[in-house]
């Protein structure tokens, strides 16, 4: 039975569907539209095109973050709205490690950058160790400056990719050494590395409660803080 799996987190808008470790189809678009006027027509489309019924999905997998602010909340509710209308689990996939899951790269560090705003990303470190992802170092607001300098002292190569990447390409190509940048194919999120994630994840018994389930920011949006600044309370 198959998986729906959604990614918003970028500017990227992701969607698959994956049955047992076969992807059966995706769509992804990047373009200036908003996650809220193609997400429901791609997914609508995904179902169609794989001939699959609402009915038939087994569970959905959501990206959670960190990322945009926007893009998570309207993927998050779409995923919860679905999942609580078919009465199936629900998964939530971080961000961060569904972009390295997409690259089995072993004996390469694999870090994974996302816009934070203000010259900071998002970031995470992972490897892979005998057909599995562990995590390196935990998703982390960090300067660009200091991921340049941390992964370039690296004595193995660290390929970097995600938005944060595209966004400081040439940057990271003057850097050269042992930092690589990812190709166009695999350098921004995919629903369909969200999706076959999700369903090792379940496959372990891990699912989260539809209600209960809630973005993974890592930090508070420009809105709170501009509250706090004019209101002097610590949030």
């Amino acid at each position: 039975m198959p998986v729906l799996a959604l990614d918003t987190a970028t500017l990227v808008s992701s969607v698959a569907l994956a049955a047992e470790d076969i992807l059966l189809a995706e769509i992804t678009l990047q373009t200036k539209k908003t996650h809220s006027e193609v997400l429901m027509p791609h997914i609508e489309q995904l179902l169609t095109m794989a001939n699959v019924a609402k009915r038939d999905i087994m569970a959905v997998a959501v990206s959670i973050g960190p990322g945009s602010f926007t893009g998570l909340r309207i993927g998050l509710a779409t995923a919860k709205a679905l999942a609580y209308a078919l009465q199936i689990p629900i998964v939530g996939v971080p961000t961060l490690a569904a972009l390295a899951y997409g690259c089995p790269l072993p004996g390469t560090l694999l870090s994974p950058l996302l816009d934070a705003q203000k010259g900071n990303v998002y970031q995470a470190v992972f490897r892979w160790e005998q057909g599995n992802l562990q995590t390196v170092q935990p998703a982390r607001v960090i300067r660009f400056s200091d991921v340049l300098r941390e992964m370039g002292s690296k004595d193995q190569p660290v390929l970097l990719l995600g938005e944060g990447a595209v966004m400081n390409r040439q940057v990271i190509l003057q850097a050269g050494g042992n930092l690589l940048l990812a190709p166009p194919h695999i350098i921004m999120p995919r629903a369909a590395s969200v999706a076959m994630l999700g369903q090792k994840m379940l496959a372990a018994g891990e699912q989260q409660d539809v209600m209960a389930l809630e973005p993974l920011y890592i930090r508070r949006s420009e809105a709170e803080v501009l509250w706090e600044k004019r209101h002097g309370v610590c949030l």
